[in-house]
């Protein structure tokens, strides 16, 4: 076992609920938080999360380092319109499922 794999293993031992906002439930919401789209009220959970778990705090700096290297890396390329529309379209497919099943 490697030193990494005891570290996952001691993250995973710490990974309790915090004020009724879980771990599984804080990683999801992660780039949403990053990308500014949350409310007031569940973006000050995320951030009292944040302070509380170690675990998290990490994914999420890992998280804000990967947005910032992509901005960086290709921020001045524009995706082609063709490729635009199809993600659009797969968005709005997406959100009309989850509230068909909701």
């Amino acid at each position: 076992m490697t030193r990494a794999d005891r570290q996952d293993e001691h993250d995973a031992d710490q990974h309790v609920e915090h004020d009724d906002f879980d771990c599984s439930r804080a990683r999801l919401q992660l780039y949403e938080y990053l990308d500014g789209e949350m409310d007031q009220d569940d973006c000050a959970k995320i951030r009292e999360h944040l302070a509380q778990c170690g675990p998290c705090l990490r994914e999420y700096d890992i998280d804000q380092t990967l947005k910032a290297l992509v901005r960086r890396s290709c921020g001045c390329e524009v995706a082609p319109t063709e490729l635009r529309m199809q993600i659009l379209s797969r968005i709005t497919t997406i959100e009309m499922t989850v509230e068909f099943l909701e």
